[in-house]
């Protein structure tokens, strides 16, 4: 099902600017818990592999910007109706992404942010599923999401095993 009407190119970019503000809000949930996240972070005894905590500042920036443009990408080409089930899975990834920060760096329970980063890997492979139906690029956009977030498991699975007292 293509768009009936042609958008205009305000409307593109609006529409552009609306996905990027649904993403970065995700982001600023995230950002909001993980406030002190850099000290925590610090004082966990981590893998030889683990990168340094500066890192996911920028990587999670590009991520969301990726994850921004892919669903307007799906957007603008079917519009919300058309592409209903694809876009919520998204805004659901995007919640359940929100959360990870919680479960870890807020509540410090390493156990529920290893359970609910797996659901967040499985809404990914979804999502990049749903959008491969509507827009390649969209779900080629999502991949180093996927593979960051699959780092990221094997990171929180390593550091709730390194720090039993601290994640439990």
């Amino acid at each position: 099902m293509n768009r009936p009407v042609p958008l205009s190119t305000s409307a593109q970019a609006l529409g552009l600017l609306g996905w990027l503000l649904v993403s970065f809000a995700a982001a600023a949930a995230g950002a909001f818990a993980s406030a002190s996240a850099g000290a925590f972070y610090g004082g966990l005894a981590r893998p030889a592999w683990a990168p340094p905590g500066w890192l996911f500042g920028p990587v999670w920036s590009v991520l969301y910007t990726c994850m921004g443009i892919a669903a307007w990408l799906v957007w603008r080409a079917r519009g919300f109706a058309g592409a209903r089930s694809a876009l919520l899975v998204f805004i659901v990834q995007l919640v359940v992404n929100a959360l990870w920060t919680w479960f870890f760096f807020v509540w410090h329970r390493g156990g529920l942010a290893l359970a609910e980063i797996g659901l967040l890997w499985v809404l990914i492979l979804a999502t990049i599923v749903l959008f491969w139906r509507v827009s390649k690029p969209a779900a080629a956009l999502l991949v180093p999401y996927l593979v960051w977030v699959s780092f990221a498991s094997a990171l929180t699975l390593s550091l709730w095993r390194l720090n039993p007292v601290l994640l439990g």
